[in-house]
């Protein structure tokens, strides 16, 4: 039963506080220009809230370009309260103590079903699908979302964690195949000739049920759970390129994001529009007696196991001095991560190194399984 309370709109009715200018497109072979310094995930350079969550610091103007990366913070997040929820995203300034998710694209609403109160992440035809975003990041832990997906062919309802380099692990429910899963996982954003997608059958009505997903990423596996008991999991030194010798295994701080994207849409690819089960039904009595699509999000759970503990001054995450494409690494910082903040970047508590390299492509939500 499916029920909505209080529709919160997409523009917040706040005072502006971060102002942002966009230049040209940007890849790692044309970083961004000092007028425009920071390359936003989607591949525009830009500043103010391009250099938060997102930004690529292969292609920007410089590896300390985009702000450092709020750290990881244990936490359980109850979705419905949505007083730490920023419904525009453009009006971030990095302060991640002061919101813990930012709507990046569409709307949510809150709602009850089955007596839990939850979100509901909408999907129309003329406003596209929804994108909710973490503040903080995560390098290595277990994250846990309690969802209900949709049930419609070509709607696409995800739970994944995303990193500023396209590193990308996935649970994804595509179309009306309420009975499976999707897991599927991304290094760089390179897709691989054989898929590493795998699908997660015998699930009891995942529109009808709540159930609660996980991503158990460490450094030497990651584990795909639903309910608490593991579907599949993947073992880093399975990642290692015979050719390279680099591990093709997702290694970077990621954002947790949410979403309900339109795949079966003419505008896709005709192999993403079959993957998600066809094209929309925009006549569909679902959507004609509600006006949108929905997916429920009930709960996000952190647990964080960043290689090194973080000491009690650090702020977040940065790329280090020695970062090349094939090696990046990860150091901790007690800089500020947000636009105005210091732009000074001091380690502290040591580093840890992470693999990463290759093709840097833009990514927008999904990748075809």
């Amino acid at each position: 039963m499916f029920t909505v309370l209080t529709l919160l709109p997409l523009l917040a009715t706040f005072t502006p506080t971060v102002f942002a200018a966009q230049g040209a497109t940007c890849n790692v072979t044309n970083p961004c220009s000092s007028d425009y310094p920071c390359c936003s995930e989607y591949g525009f350079c830009g500043d103010g809230y391009y250099c938060l969550g997102g930004c690529d610091p292969f292609s920007s103007q410089s590896l300390t370009s985009c702000r450092p990366r709020p750290v990881c913070q244990s936490a359980n997040y109850t979705l419905s309260d949505t007083s730490r929820i920023l419904t525009n995203y453009t009006y971030f300034d990095g302060n991640a103590s002061e919101y813990d998710w930012v709507v990046q694209q569409g709307s949510i609403m809150n709602t009850t079903s089955n007596g839990e109160a939850a979100i509901a992440l909408i999907l129309t035809e003329n406003g596209g699908g929804t994108l909710l975003s973490s503040t903080r990041y995560v390098h290595y832990g277990q994250v846990t979302a309690r969802l209900k997906t949709g049930r419609w062919a070509g709607v696409v309802t995800a739970f994944i964690t995303m990193s500023d380099i396209k590193d990308e692990i996935d649970w994804e429910f595509p179309g009306n195949a309420t009975t499976e899963g999707q897991t599927n996982f991304f290094w760089q954003g390179f897709i691989p000739q054989t898929t590493n997608g795998a699908i997660e059958t015998g699930l009891t009505d995942t529109y009808a049920n709540w159930h609660d997903y996980t991503i158990d990423w460490q450094p030497d596996t990651m584990t795909f759970l639903v309910d608490g008991n593991v579907t599949r999991t993947v073992k880093a030194s399975d990642c290692i390129n015979s050719t390279t010798g680099v591990s093709q295994y997702p290694s970077t701080p990621s954002r947790i994001q949410l979403s309900l994207w339109p795949a079966g849409i003419p505008t896709e690819p005709a192999g993403t529009v079959q993957w998600a089960g066809g094209m929309i039904n925009w006549n569909d009595p679902d959507y004609t007696s509600a006006g949108h699509f929905y997916a429920l999000f009930e709960s996000v759970s952190v647990q964080c196991n960043d290689p090194t503990p973080p000491n009690s001054s650090v702020t977040s995450y940065v790329y280090g001095a020695n970062t090349t494409l094939d090696t990046p690494s990860i150091t901790f910082s007690n800089a500020s991560t947000m636009v105005n903040g210091a732009s000074s970047f001091s380690g502290v508590n040591g580093m840890h190194g992470v693999l990463a390299a290759g093709v840097l492509a833009v990514i927008l939500l999904t990748h075809l399984f």
